[in-house]
């Protein structure tokens, strides 16, 4: 397995493995729960340069020349001008009342979505593409990386935890309450 940074023309096959993650809030984002209307939003951001589901953003995992993993990450500092094309997009297409919190802020690198092929869970990819991240982030760069987990979501909890995340608080995100969680070099 390979970890690379991703191309633009990655965008179609890291935009139905994003949406494994975070489906439900992309629903909210577009004001309807439909998978291709969310699949569509999702790789419309992915392919365009300085939103927060940039290509530019993102990890893949590849094998066999497929991509079986992806990741998206920022520097939570520049949140408010990764979000706003987003903002603006939804304002006009799908919700003009659309205001999400920041689910982040300055202070750390923030994983936004991690997602394993359907087909290769199980394998430890998820746990190869954090592993990279704290590798190239926390060791090599002395940052601290930080994520959001579902209260409902004892799995992920767990393995963030085992990797060395601890939990920092909480924080609101479209109407859920998710687990704030942290890794910082030692």
């Amino acid at each position: 397995m390979n970890i690379r940074k991703a191309e633009k023309t990655d965008a179609g096959n890291i935009a139905p493995i994003l949406l494994l993650a975070m489906e439900d809030i992309i629903y909210k984002f577009i004001a309807k729960e439909d998978y291709a209307s969310a699949k569509d939003f999702l790789q419309y951001f992915i392919e365009r340069e300085n939103n927060q589901y940039s290509y530019q953003n993102c990890f893949v995992a590849e094998e066999n020349n497929e991509i079986i993993g992806a990741v998206n990450i920022y520097n939570g500092t520049d949140i408010e001008a990764l979000r706003a094309p987003i903002v603006e997009y939804v304002r006009k297409n799908h919700n003009p009342e659309f205001d999400p919190e920041f689910e982040t802020r300055a202070g750390e690198f923030y994983i936004d979505s991690l997602g394993v092929n359907p087909n290769h869970q199980g394998k430890g990819i998820g746990s190869k593409l954090l592993q990279f991240l704290i590798e190239k982030y926390v060791h090599e760069n002395n940052e601290t990386l930080g994520l959001l987990v579902e209260e409902g979501n004892p799995l992920a909890k767990n393995l963030y935890l085992k990797l060395g995340f601890k939990v920092v608080g909480e924080k609101p995100l479209v109407g859920k309450r998710l687990e704030h969680l942290q890794i910082s070099a030692k």
